[in-house]
């Protein structure tokens, strides 16, 4: 049996940069009618960057909302059309100040799905090359490079609790470890 609810009405109750918010009454199987408040968000990317020698490419940022700062891979926001690779390919040259020779798409994940409709997009680059970094106006934040073992020994430990990082370093690990990708 499969499971479904019907939207039988929608009203977008927030309007903002980053993201808007509907309000929706929906009909579940049983015939119920419910609220649901779901955020509207145009998807972001991740980027697992290896170098030369097996560093993983990390960025150190205050995240607001946690109130802490955070060591995550790259990672930026969809514009409006906008294709993941070519942002991804973006975000990599914008916050690391890398661009690369190898773009491999390896999954995707959703980040919250009970009340988020983002997908996040995630890439593997290889063969890097040093460019310019070019922050956005309002971001701030530090480039390290991690070994790729470490890095997921630090995820292990509970020192990378980033969903989007902690998911890509799985991926990458799976990958090199079986040679094989997930199915995307």
């Amino acid at each position: 049996m499969s499971h479904f609810e019907k939207q039988l009405s929608s009203e977008e109750i927030f309007d903002g940069r980053v993201f808007t918010v509907q309000k929706d009454l929906v009909q579940l199987e049983d015939d119920q009618k419910v609220c649901r408040e779901v955020i509207r968000h145009n998807g972001g990317v991740c980027i697992a960057a290896l170098d030369e020698c097996d560093n993983l490419l990390m960025v150190r940022q205050f995240r607001y909302a946690m109130n802490t700062e955070l060591l995550e891979i790259p990672a930026g926001k969809l514009e409006a059309g906008e294709e993941p690779m070519e942002c991804g390919k973006r975000e990599l040259q914008e916050e690391t100040g890398y661009t690369a020779g190898s773009f491999q798409y390896i999954g995707k994940m959703y980040p919250s799905p009970a009340y988020l409709d983002e997908i996040i997009y995630i890439y593997l680059a290889t063969d890097l090359l040093v460019s310019e970094q070019n922050l956005d106006d309002e971001e701030f934040l530090s480039v390290e490079k991690i070994p790729f073992d470490e890095a997921v020994e630090m995820m292990l430990s509970g020192q990378i609790p980033d969903a989007k990082t902690q998911v890509a370093l799985w991926t990458v690990k799976h990958y090199r470890d079986t040679g094989r990708l997930p199915n995307v």
